[in-house]
């Protein structure tokens, strides 16, 4: 369950074709620190929605000591993918085969649910690619 202090990050595509208002009520339903990395079907209503903490086509954040390099699109190749840099990604829906270290967090993916960074990391150790 994600809580008011956990940092949630939309990987893009978040409402697609949806007026301003009804963009606005989803994203103020949602709990935590809210963060859009832009996709390709984010439009103004979503980018210009005042919920955002953040807004950006790209992020590298480091948690719990893991480096994660974010954007709505899957790279083939990465900052510091040789040296344990993770790659997490929407976009594909699940048809992209994936590269080591490389996650498509997606909806379609993840049984259309939120997926926390613990469970999508998981698969570092164990070669998944998605839920089991």
């Amino acid at each position: 369950m994600i809580g008011s202090d956990d940092e949630v990050w939309y990987l893009g595509d978040f409402a697609i074709r949806q007026q301003p208002d009804r963009v606005a009520s989803l994203v103020k339903a949602l709990h935590g620190g809210k963060h859009l990395i832009t996709g390709n079907n984010d439009d103004a209503a979503v980018k210009g929605c005042d919920g955002w903490e953040s807004i950006q086509a790209y992020a590298e954040v480091s948690v719990d000591g893991m480096h994660l390099v974010l954007c709505h699109y899957p790279f083939r190749t990465w900052r510091n993918m040789s040296k344990g840099w993770v790659n997490l990604h929407g976009h594909s829906h699940g048809r992209l085969k994936p590269l080591p270290r490389q996650f498509d967090v997606g909806v379609e993916v993840w049984n259309f649910r939120p997926v926390q960074l613990a469970e999508v990391l998981g698969g570092i150790k164990a070669g998944l690619r998605g839920p089991t």
